[in-house]
């Protein structure tokens, strides 16, 4: 599989992911520009025009084939209130990355990002047939952490002073995994904590409706 993916909506009981397009920054700041959300990440996004860069960042790197963006929507209210991606593609070797995740404070502990990792796991590993998802945060990102690790993804490793951010920050990073062989047993443990019936669904979007 060296193709690149094309947009695909998720949806699931709590929120749907949905293919981000330029438009969506406006909504994206309205609710991202809290400076909490970007304490320990590469780049400030402090204002709208700065929001704006980041999702046209996110759609250049769309049609270079190298991720995959999403806006995180509350199905209850149609309500946008963050965004995620799969990035750091390498599809010839069935692996990718889940990250660039963030969700405005009130959403957060609401079971939205638990099921958007849901849905992205389910996806990538049982319709794209993905091998391995990589997760990584800071060191320093002590929530973040513990929230991957609730996700039963296993710690692989820290690499120190391994990025920069934007302003010189020196970030050592460590890094988890999720295999495939992993997932029988991990995805059971993300429907039990969203206490929830049914099944998610994907709905394939037409070509040429990237952002």
């Amino acid at each position: 599989m060296t193709t690149p993916l094309s947009p695909v909506t998720l949806t699931g009981a709590i929120v749907s992911l949905v293919p981000l397009t330029a438009g969506d920054a406006t909504k994206l700041a309205d609710v991202g520009l809290e400076p909490v959300l970007w304490r320990l990440q590469p780049r400030q996004i402090r204002t709208p025009k700065e929001m704006q860069a980041y999702v046209d960042a996110a759609l250049a790197e769309q049609r270079a084939g190298a991720s995959l963006p999403f806006t995180i929507t509350r199905r209850a209210d149609g309500a946008v209130i963050g965004s995620t991606r799969y990035m750091d593609l390498a599809l010839a070797h069935k692996r990718l990355e889940i990250g660039a995740t963030w969700l405005t404070p009130g959403a957060q502990r609401s079971g939205a990002n638990v099921e958007a990792k849901l849905l992205l796991l389910e996806y990538a590993f049982e319709q794209l047939a993905i091998r391995k998802v990589v997760l990584k945060t800071e060191v320093a990102n002590v929530q973040s952490r513990t929230a991957i690790r609730a996700l039963g993804a296993t710690e692989e490793g820290i690499f120190r002073h391994h990025l920069l951010a934007d302003d010189g920050r020196v970030r050592d990073m460590v890094y988890y995994g999720i295999l495939a062989s992993d997932w029988p047993e991990v995805r059971p443990r993300l429907e039990s904590r969203l206490a929830r019936g049914g099944r998610a669904s994907f709905q394939q979007q037409p070509s040429g409706t990237r952002g």
